[in-house]
């Protein structure tokens, strides 16, 4: 009964993922063509794109590197863009911290913004699931993201550079983001975070190395946590 019960969860997660793939295959396909357009072969575009499995932090790198910055920008401007996957390792941990190492590792691997956006919200609506139940629907949630991925990205580094441009499959990447974490701003700290990232990330769009990125990371995350400060402070002072 427990395994039909944790078959049911992954399926379930798959089916919540289901509509992500939508926007994951463009973007995969447009990371293929333009590493091709980079120089990179067909192996190097292939292990780059699975081996990091982080469509804002390829991009960053691709973008970087052709632009012949050195290398250690090029690996703290990635990382700092993927920065966010820590904080949501972190909130994950409570929920699957329990699962054996192995699992936790491929878990961390498949740690997206959608399979931590749609595993969160699950586990919040349903605070009685094991941990099984858990990493089941985690794991269902990216099984057709990632495969859908991979292939997209084979694709976009097979046709290259014969994908008209009227085709704007980069239009994908801000709708994908704006589709995520809209539905995450649900109190004041989280929307003055973000506010703050998205005004310092304009004005300092002249930075060079994109280091414009870290900066507004880093003052949205700063802001964020003041205003939870200063939220808790009033509260306590009431």
């Amino acid at each position: 009964m427990q395994h039909a019960t944790v078959k049911s969860y992954f399926w379930k997660g798959a089916r919540a993922g289901a509509p992500f793939v939508f926007m994951a295959a463009p973007f995969g396909m447009l990371f293929g063509v333009l590493a091709t357009e980079a120089g990179f072969n067909l192996l190097e575009t292939m292990t780059f794109s699975i081996s990091v499995f982080a469509g804002a932090a390829q991009f960053t790198a691709l973008h970087l590197m052709q632009e012949q910055a050195p290398t250690v920008i090029v690996l703290i401007s990635a990382l700092a863009v993927n920065l966010r996957v820590a904080m949501y390792s972190a909130s994950l941990t409570p929920y699957l911290g329990g699962a054996p190492l192995w699992q936790r590792a491929c878990a961390a691997y498949l740690v997206v913004d959608q399979s931590f956006a749609l595993s969160i919200a699950q586990y919040e609506s349903d605070i009685n699931m094991s941990v099984p139940q858990r990493l089941a629907y985690f794991f269902g949630t990216c099984s057709l993201i990632a495969p859908a991925w991979y292939v997209a990205t084979l694709v976009g580094a097979l046709v290259g550079t014969q994908i008209p441009d009227y085709l704007a499959l980069d239009f994908v990447f801000p709708i994908a983001f704006l589709g995520i974490v809209a539905p995450m701003l649900r109190t004041l700290p989280h929307v003055i975070a973000a506010v703050t990232a998205s005004i310092v990330a304009l004005m300092s769009g002249g930075v060079p190395f994109n280091l414009g990125l870290i900066i507004a990371g880093v003052s949205g995350m700063m802001a964020g946590a003041q205003a939870e400060v200063m939220m808790a402070r009033a509260k306590a002072g009431n």
